[in-house]
């Protein structure tokens, strides 16, 4: 009967000083379960870092730190670039967009309250310059309520031309009797509208 080695692998050994063994033995037991273990992460982290511990170590990190600042840097002036896009947006197309479907579908525009406050927008006073007016004017109101009616019209007549066609293979489906020039009536006035 063949008796089952405990370890798969080969030692070697190497010459080192009796201090320097103690301090190892010491320092492995901290960072791993075994010396190998712990001389194999040290030696990764050289190699991954690109550090080499007969240089001046303080230059290296100091590289590194700096380098890590600048890209840093870089990224929170791209993330406050991009919020500020965002803001403008939000201020110069989305309110007052909001505001004009809102009074569209008859809605008190005053009385809603708005989805997402900044603590800023809160502090600042009634009167201040960059608050917007959430009304729209009576004449564009009124173009916007007839476009309505007539979206409506159109859309009524398209639907009074859909029938359910049930076959007796596979699904039912839908049919859409329009013609040509009626087809590319409706693409052209969705195209055109603003």
């Amino acid at each position: 009967m063949r008796v089952k080695k405990k370890y798969h692998y080969e030692y070697l050994a190497l010459n080192l000083k009796a201090s320097v063994v103690k301090r190892f033995r010491a320092f492995s037991k901290k960072i791993a379960k075994s010396q190998s273990e712990a001389l194999n992460n040290m030696l990764d982290f050289f190699e991954w870092h690109g550090l080499d511990p007969s240089q001046k170590f303080a230059k290296s990190i100091l590289q590194e730190i700096l380098k890590n600042r600048e890209q840093t840097n870089k990224s929170i002036k791209r993330n406050e670039a991009t919020i500020a896009i965002i803001r403008d947006i939000e201020i110069n197309q989305t309110k007052p967009n909001n505001a004009m479907l809102l009074a569209l579908f008859g809605e008190d525009v005053k009385s809603k309250k708005p989805i997402r406050k900044e603590k800023k927008q809160t502090e600042k006073k009634a009167g201040s310059p960059t608050e917007i007016e959430l009304t729209v004017p009576k004449i564009r109101y009124d173009r916007l309520t007839e476009k309505m009616e007539k979206i409506k019209q159109d859309y009524g007549h398209v639907l009074d031309k859909v029938s359910l066609v049930k076959g007796s293979f596979g699904k039912a489906y839908f049919k859409l009797e329009l013609s040509p020039s009626e087809l590319e009536k409706f693409k052209r006035t969705l195209k055109n509208s603003p």
